[in-house]
């Protein structure tokens, strides 16, 4: 981590090649600028990198494409999995559009072309550094949190296996601000040795990406045909990974593509099964759409997150939702009420409905109730971080973001059958299936 010296930053730099002379090149360059960078260690393998990487816990790792014993890429994935406060920058003599994709996907956050030109390797460094300051706040900040005790992390049954928590965010209103209750809440329930999974579920207008600044070529499209045998390996290979180390399964790259997903029976919730035990908590953003699809996912879910705005509108189609999960038989405990974009109630300018009245319209509590500031959200979005990562976590939204998930992990950690934590029995599924969407919904 960042050190001190006459006042300010130093950034620590790894710097990982197999040419010695490469190393000692880069690492003359930033001796230029001692008051600035400082080398914390220089290594010749990827296998090195991940070591040193852990004991020297540096700001900046410049590392190199290709290498002996693993790869640049490999490296780069395994750093920012165990060290995610740690940047990478990649270098490489080739440009080639694939090896910077697969870098990306990687985590690596720039690149550097070799030979090294010093203005550029001071200015990418500069900027890769700033970049990640928000991650380094909340990387200190997740330190600090306590991780629920009382029932082992590790389920029995397979060794080493993760309990797999699914949680739907789910809204019946367009525009209701459910990516962003979706994005702030994987952000916040992740912890020390808690990994957390985003899936963007929106198959046509998905704006996880956006939200997030990620971008990739490989989406959930990539899997659809490897569902039946895929693996974990192939499935990394898929999934992006935020600066904060958050990992993100991104949806299909333009709308007409959905149909790719949609023309296979559930897709999304089979996919999650197949790799749930990888994760502790699976948060899966949806679009307001009402089908199969979303029918599979909200099956599987462990808790389901309704988030409606305080208008007629969203309240009447919140309603209906309501109506229709008990319909599934899902007890009332396995959906929770969030308020998004709730006004000041002291406020006589008031034009939304107050919660008192929807609480008793819907019969149900809410659990969580937003502020409406859209200026710290678009702030957040801009710099493509979750509000819950901003400077001062005390403050609205990310207090009432952090409040949200931190009682999403209290209950769900205490939970028992993470994929159908509802108390739900097999019967009562069937019964559910059976009946199929088009009569639940009276269109028959």
């Amino acid at each position: 981590m960042q050190s001190k010296q006459g006042g300010q930053s130093v950034i620590q730099v790894l710097i990982v090649d197999d040419i010695p002379e490469t190393r000692a090149n880069i690492e003359k360059l930033l001796a230029f600028e001692e008051q600035e960078f400082r080398v914390v260690g220089s290594v010749g393998t990827g296998r090195e990198a991940i070591k040193a990487a852990m004991e020297k816990r540096p700001d900046i790792v410049i590392m190199d494409i290709n290498m002996p014993d693993m790869d640049g890429i490999q490296a780069t994935s395994e750093i920012t999995k165990r060290l995610p406060t740690a940047a990478v920058i990649m270098m490489s003599v080739q440009t080639d559009a694939d090896y910077m994709r697969k870098a990306m996907q990687a985590g690596a956050r720039q690149f550097l072309g070799k030979p090294i030109d010093t203005e550029e390797l001071y200015n990418t460094i500069r900027g890769v550094y700033r970049s990640y300051e928000s991650i380094r706040k909340q990387a200190i900040a997740m330190q600090d949190m306590p991780i629920a005790v009382g029932k082992p992390q590790t389920p029995t049954g397979e060794a080493g296996a993760r309990p797999g928590h699914v949680i739907v965010v789910y809204s019946a209103q367009g525009g209701s601000g459910c990516t962003t209750i979706a994005t702030n809440l994987a952000s916040g329930l992740m912890r020390k040795n808690i990994k957390v999974l985003l899936i963007d579920g929106d198959l046509q207008f998905g704006d996880v990406g956006v939200l997030l600044k990620l971008q990739s070529q490989s989406t959930l499209i990539d899997l659809v045909g490897k569902i039946d045998d895929l693996d974990t390996d192939f499935f990394d290979s898929v999934v992006a990974t935020h600066e904060s180390g958050l990992k993100v399964l991104l949806g299909p790259l333009r709308p007409e593509f959905a149909e790719e997903v949609e023309a296979v029976p559930q897709a999304v919730s089979r996919i999650i099964e197949k790799i749930a035990n990888s994760y502790d908590f699976i948060v899966v953003d949806t679009s307001r759409r009402l089908d199969e699809n979303l029918l599979s996912l909200t099956d599987i879910a462990g808790k389901i997150i309704l988030v409606a705005n305080p208008t007629l509108a969203s309240i009447k189609n919140t309603k209906f939702i309501i109506d229709l999960f008990e319909r599934l038989n899902y007890p009332p405990e396995k959906s929770l009420l969030i308020l998004n974009r709730v006004e000041d109630e002291r406020s006589r300018q008031r034009v939304t409905i107050a919660t008192e009245q929807i609480e008793r319209f819907l019969k149900k509590t809410t659990v969580a109730k937003i502020p409406d500031l859209q200026r710290e959200v678009l702030s957040a979005v801009t710099k493509g971080v979750p509000v819950v990562a901003s400077r001062d976590r005390t403050k609205s939204p990310a207090k009432e973001l952090l409040e949200l998930s931190d009682h999403l992990f209290t209950a769900l950690m205490g939970a028992g059958d993470s994929m159908h934590g509802d108390g739900e029995d097999a019967d009562d599924r069937s019964r559910t299936k059976k009946v199929g969407l088009g009569g639940l919904l009276n269109r028959n």
